[in-house]
């Protein structure tokens, strides 16, 4: 006796939004780790001096590398926004002995994102 096992085509993430967010989410965990790795090879190459560095900006100024770190830079917000969305399901916090709403939660985190957003780009550009 044989069971039938129903054929599941190979996009059938793209059925629905839900699923193709999930998807797109567990994607971002791929360019996050390119982001991981270029900050290494930005950290080795000022390590190794000013030529190492000069040939890192050359390297890190191909049209190709531009664009992996854009297509990066937005998957890393989706990433963001999406976890943020689901930290209020994840996190039950107390605050003298009632619980914090979900929204309150969420605003929480946006607001620490868009400091510590702030900081860095103090710390950069100033």
């Amino acid at each position: 006796m044989s069971l039938y096992h129903r054929p599941i085509p190979i996009f059938w993430w793209l059925e629905r939004r839900s699923y193709l967010v999930f998807v797109l989410r567990e994607l971002s965990s791929v360019f996050i780790a390119w982001f991981v790795v270029y900050l290494l090879l930005l950290i080795n190459a000022v390590s190794g001096g000013s030529a190492e560095y000069e040939r890192f900006l050359d390297r890190s100024g191909h049209w190709w590398v531009v664009a992996i770190n854009v297509i990066a830079l937005l998957f890393v917000l989706l990433h963001s926004v999406t976890w943020f969305g689901l930290a209020p399901k994840a996190i039950v916090a107390r605050l003298r002995g009632r619980r914090v709403p979900p929204r309150q939660i969420a605003v929480a985190h946006y607001a620490a994102w868009l400091v510590l957003s702030a900081v860095i780009a103090w710390v950069i550009l100033r």
